[in-house]
């Protein structure tokens, strides 16, 4: 995967002139907070460095309380508090996993925005039964002010109307909400439609270097701008409802091997064949579709009842630590803390990219 870099003056180390972005702006924009590669707690060290010159929030996973402590304690101080994904494999139809999530909501009470929790495919076959789950759920966090939000994560590949539909039907629950994925929602959505076009044909059969691909490129393409609208469609259903909704920003393409999203807004998809005089494939948002996600979500939520996170972490390369050098004396070999290095730059690529959204949104703030 090729990666488009805004710049190159920073390459050799990490440049606070260009990351600095107007603070109000930032405000409600996470990014992912974790040991991303094999290490020691110098790479959480880093990524706290990274984040303080960054001005940005944090979403770590976590998959217990003890975890999470750990996590919490290279953090930070921000305006906004961090936000949690919680263990994948948590069912909240189940009462036993809702208690899981009741019981960091308690412990943590006051300290974080949200929870983050998958949905699952067998929800749509038992949606009122989840329904009066989660009302059980918002009743127990609604017994201790400061509880975080928990927020319901568009992620099994349901139909995108039955997420609106359970968010509508809980729409009264103060403390139960929803984070929109768009990569999930567009993978889900440019499948769907290819699959219209094309019975008997899926993405999960072809690949960039498929001989038949010059020939359906275009519709491929069609199929792949058609997510956008679509998600723009779920925002604006999911905005109106007047509550707080979390968002999780990344790009794809179905046509990538493996996980096909989680991918930064600035990198293009390599094919090895020309195609509207590139050797390449734009992936389904980009630099504007970004830019439209973040207008409709200005547009439909509340002032102050949104807040997203850049769930990027489909990148590789290396950059030199730079200032950052202090915090590994004792590596022998800081090829990770420099991979490491390199993921935190291409989140703060991305951050300014939302940022800048954001103000064309919102106007100009005090600069920063």
């Amino acid at each position: 995967m090729s990666h488009a870099l805004p710049g190159d003056g920073h390459r050799g180390g990490f440049s606070i002139a260009e990351a600095s972005a107007d603070t109000d702006a930032l405000a409600p924009v996470h990014g992912l907070f974790r040991r991303r590669y094999s290490g020691d707690d110098a790479l959480l060290e880093l990524a706290g460095l990274r984040f303080a010159q960054l001005g940005l929030a944090a979403e770590t996973y976590a998959d217990t309380p003890d975890e999470l402590e750990h996590v919490l304690r290279f953090v930070p101080p921000h305006r906004s508090l961090p936000v949690v994904h919680l263990n994948r494999d948590l069912n909240l139809l189940h009462e036993r996993d809702r208690a899981v999530v009741a019981g960091f909501a308690e412990r943590f009470a006051g300290r974080l925005t949200g929870l983050v929790v998958h949905d699952k495919a067998e929800m749509a076959a038992q949606t009122d039964q989840f329904v009066t789950a989660m009302r059980g759920l918002d009743a127990r966090l609604r017994e201790r002010p400061g509880r975080p939000f928990v927020f319901l994560e568009y992620a099994a590949g349901l139909e995108p109307d039955w997420f609106v539909e359970v968010a509508e039907r809980l729409r009264d629950a103060e403390r139960v909400s929803c984070c929109i994925d768009v990569g999930h929602i567009g993978i889900r959505q440019a499948s769907a439609r290819f699959a219209r076009s094309y019975p008997g044909l899926s993405f999960t059969g072809l690949d960039p270097g498929d001989g038949r691909l010059p020939d359906l490129v275009a519709a491929i393409q069609d199929a792949v701008a058609g997510a956008l609208p679509d998600v723009l469609g779920v925002i604006g259903s999911v905005g109106r409802l007047g509550k707080h909704v979390h968002f999780h920003l990344h790009d794809g393409h179905p046509l990538v091997a493996g996980l096909q999203d989680h991918f930064s807004f600035l990198t293009r998809l390599p094919i090895p064949f020309s195609y509207r005089g590139r050797e390449s494939l734009a992936m389904m948002y980009g630099p504007g579709g970004v830019a439209s996600i973040v207008s409709a979500a200005a547009q439909a939520c509340r002032p102050h009842e949104v807040s997203c996170t850049l769930e990027i972490h489909q990148v590789e390369g290396r950059l030199p630590l730079a200032d950052a050098a202090r915090l590994f004396p004792h590596w022998r070999d800081t090829t990770n803390a420099e991979r490491m290095n390199y993921w935190l730059s291409v989140l703060g690529e991305n951050a300014m990219l939302v940022s800048q959204c954001l103000t064309e949104v919102r106007g100009p703030g005090p600069a920063g």
